[in-house]
């Protein structure tokens, strides 16, 4: 493997305007940050802003870095963009109020003749709530999670840089708006997620257990695909499989104990009753936040 990762390496070149496009985001995010903590009690702390930018850092590394070619050899690369995406990332971004900071990072004028209309206007309340309920949000990323790893799909994908592309859009998407319940960042509402919140994400990790125990247990390739790729890492196509299907595992399990943990220690805490979500803050979390 070591060996495939330097040949990549050597012969890749960064895509300059997705790397710009990051580093613009990047801009936006920190302007606004630095401009609600010198000007509004609602700031968002360091932490959050660090987080952000790790998650955003991530993405890249998932969709701009050599990573991103790897995988045409090994699965496990694939595995790796996959979770950096859905279950590394998108947690990070959302703990980091993305929202709130690039409002305020925004030209003001422009968020108040196009933005706020938009966000304001009839129906966006309705699709937001709807998108934002659990059930919409597990249905949306465990469909994902499936659909692009059944071998049909899994090989359309690697034959065609759209649909490539396609996919690892949907893995963050579908990410994003699985954690938005967990997370409940600003706009998020203050009532409470419950227990309810424990329960989505131990049953979010029953589609990657299966799929992580069929991968890792089969006896035959998934991915016939990967058999006429031509392979310097020395690992087998079936070794291959098997290393991706524990990691998945792996990192899955971890990542939600994680969340779930967290949230636990919030229910049972005394303030437990007044609202759960990983990007609660404490008297001013969900305070109404008017972007000038």
């Amino acid at each position: 493997m070591p060996h495939v990762i330097h040949v990549q390496w050597a012969t890749w070149e960064p895509p300059y305007m997705l790397t710009l496009a990051f580093v613009f985001t990047a801009l936006l995010y920190v302007r606004g940050w630095w401009a609600l903590g010198s000007s509004s009690v609602n700031g968002i702390e360091t932490w959050r802003a660090a987080s952000f930018l790790v998650g955003l850092i991530l993405v890249w590394v998932a969709v701009a870095s050599p990573i991103a070619s790897w995988d045409a050899e090994l699965l496990t690369f694939h595995m790796v963009r996959h979770l950096l995406l859905m279950t590394i990332a998108a947690p990070l971004i959302w703990l980091g109020e993305p929202l709130k900071a690039s409002l305020r990072g925004l030209p003001q004028h422009l968020v108040s003749a196009f933005i706020r209309p938009v966000f304001r206007s009839l129906p966006m309340p309705h699709v937001g709530a709807a998108l934002a309920r659990p059930s919409v949000s597990w249905c949306a990323a465990t469909a994902t999670l499936v659909g692009w790893h059944i071998p049909q799909a899994f090989t359309l994908a690697m034959q065609s840089e759209m649909w490539h592309a396609v996919e690892y859009a949907s893995f963050l998407a579908t990410g994003l708006l699985f954690w938005w319940p967990v997370v409940r960042p600003w706009p998020g509402r203050s009532t409470s997620a419950g227990w309810s919140t424990v329960v989505y994400l131990f049953l979010a990790t029953l589609p990657c257990d299966v799929l992580s125990a069929f991968l890792v247990f089969s006896d035959r390739v998934a991915y016939p695909a990967y058999l006429s790729m031509p392979r310097q890492s020395g690992l087998g196509v079936l070794e291959d499989q098997q290393c991706a299907g524990a990691l998945m595992w792996t990192v899955v399990t971890i990542v939600y104990f994680v969340a779930a943990g967290i949230l636990t220690a919030q229910l049972l805490s005394p303030q437990g009753i007044t609202g759960v979500g990983l990007a609660q803050q404490p008297g001013s979390r969900h305070d109404a936040v008017e972007v000038a």
